[in-house]
């Protein structure tokens, strides 16, 4: 179905040695975002996938994507967040912090936007005559959009803020 594998590939870029300095933890900050954008990819991909097994879905395949890049996100957002407490005590860049704080919902938020979107895709391929499922992907679409448009309002805040000298 998808690259299951990502997850493992991800894990390996993280064995490297913890950052330092906050100038090297701001680029592994954005390492770790490049690899949640990469997971978004792979989880619309493998969902289309899904759509594809319709109407007998091939649930099983589908449910080891989620799994897999449950645990891709997982794991991001928890380097994410000890990034975060690093350069708020160790560096004291609690301006960073914040922005990573608001980022970290944000990214929540969209995820569970991708969710309900891909249950309403489903649901307009298995019941092609309701428009009140059509009409809440529009919607849920607009929601990902919005939410996306605030995530780089908060990028970059965060790239302006860690350019500024310390």
């Amino acid at each position: 179905m998808t690259n299951l594998s990502f997850v493992s590939k991800m894990r390996c870029v993280k064995s490297r040695k913890a950052p330092t300095d906050s100038k090297s933890l701001v680029q592994r900050f954005y390492v770790l975002q490049a690899e949640r954008v990469e997971a978004y990819k792979l989880f619309d991909e493998g969902h289309e996938a899904y759509l594809r097994t319709g109407p007998h879905y091939d649930f099983e395949h589908y449910k080891q994507l989620v799994h897999e890049i449950t645990k891709a996100f997982s794991g991001i957002s928890k380097e994410v967040l000890e990034i975060k407490e690093q350069l708020h005590q160790d560096f004291d860049r609690p301006d960073l912090s914040e922005h990573m704080e608001k980022l970290q919902i944000k990214e929540k938020e969209k995820l569970e936007l991708t969710a309900k979107l891909q249950l309403a895709k489903q649901n307009v391929q298995d019941h092609p005559a309701n428009e009140d499922f059509l009409e809440k992907v529009q919607q849920l679409k607009q929601d990902v959009i919005k939410n996306k448009a605030v995530l780089a309002d908060i990028l970059q805040d965060f790239k302006y803020d860690s350019e500024e000298p310390e």
